[in-house]
């Protein structure tokens, strides 16, 4: 194979309940990435669309993740990389995890699939660290594992799969306006009361045992956060409005995706999503702030070939 080219989903972290432990694929928005051998050892990116990223190899969370697994597997040949970005970086969708997702999942096709899911989504966490200053896994283990995923470890890492209800649905709300990770993680407290770590933890319980049981109202009821929402909520304009009209619409839960602006709500069925999707449009017409509205199945392969 001299070249591949692939679909890196956008993805859901956290869940709510589940900071930097949980996280979802989307099927119907991601990145596209070809990747092509060139006889000139390194990394070269040649062309970028859809978004102002750096073409320094050393400096692109795809530049560094593919250099990674190259020096890694010790090749003969060099990488040249085209990236076509369909959602903007600090929207709170995995934008960087799908650069490095992606980058981590071609490289692994190119050498005959040399590395496991788990191997691919620790490369892939250098890509984040590149991003973001944090060795991030719920993001890009989302990407490259499809699906659910639980990182039950991080020492060592530990990635679970977890199914996807069939009627689950996604409705994303990304408002045009930038939060940048490193700058929502600031607002992150340091401790919380026992209380507080109790109840979180067992909405995380809640939200796995709904998944594993169909359980949607379950599922719902779990899909709370009483850690990071409080403080990141007030980053992000008409959070509460949003999140109010989405579950009087219906929707099983809502939150915030990831470190934000985006918003997302999981409902049963897609008329119900559909009908989340309307009722975050009324919402946000006022507002003056551009904004995107995406209804998605949930992706359960993950990164693919095109």
């Amino acid at each position: 194979m001299e070249s591949i080219k692939i679909f890196a989903p956008a993805t859901v972290a956290n869940l709510s309940c589940g900071y930097d432990a949980m996280g979802l694929a989307l099927e119907a928005l991601g990145d596209e990435m070809l990747f092509t051998k060139t006889n000139t050892k390194g990394v070269r990116i040649s062309k970028i669309y859809g978004a102002d990223l750096p073409y320094e190899a050393d400096k692109n969370v795809a530049g560094v993740v593919a250099k990674l697994l190259l020096d890694d597997a010790k090749v003969d040949f060099g990488l040249d990389i085209e990236i076509w970005k369909n959602f903007k970086p600090g929207s709170g969708l995995g934008s960087s995890a799908a650069s490095g997702a992606g980058a981590a999942f071609a490289v692994n096709q190119l050498l005959g699939s040399k590395y496991s899911k788990l191997e691919l989504t620790k490369f892939a966490m250098q890509g984040e660290v590149a991003a973001c200053g944090s060795a991030i896994a719920d993001n890009v283990a989302a990407c490259i594992y499809g699906g659910f995923v639980l990182v039950r470890s991080y020492d060592p890492l530990d990635i679970v799969s977890i199914p996807t209800p069939s009627d689950l649905a996604v409705t994303i709300i990304h408002p045009q306006i930038e939060i940048k990770t490193e700058d929502a993680r600031k607002v992150v407290p340091d401790s919380i009361p026992i209380k507080t770590a109790v109840s979180q933890w067992a909405n995380v319980g809640g939200l796995i045992s709904g998944l594993y049981s169909s359980n949607y109202d379950l599922i719902g009821a779990s899909i709370q956060d009483f850690v990071v929402e409080p403080q990141r909520k007030l980053l992000i304009p008409k959070f509460d409005d949003v999140k109010k009209a989405a579950l009087e619409s219906g929707a099983l839960g809502a939150g915030i995706s990831g470190s934000g602006p985006s918003i997302f709500a999981l409902s049963k069925g897609d008329a119900t999503a559909k009908q989340v999707a309307e009722t975050m449009d009324l919402v946000y017409a006022s507002t003056g702030i551009d904004y995107n509205i995406y209804v998605s199945h949930i992706s359960k392969n993950g990164t693919r070939v095109l």
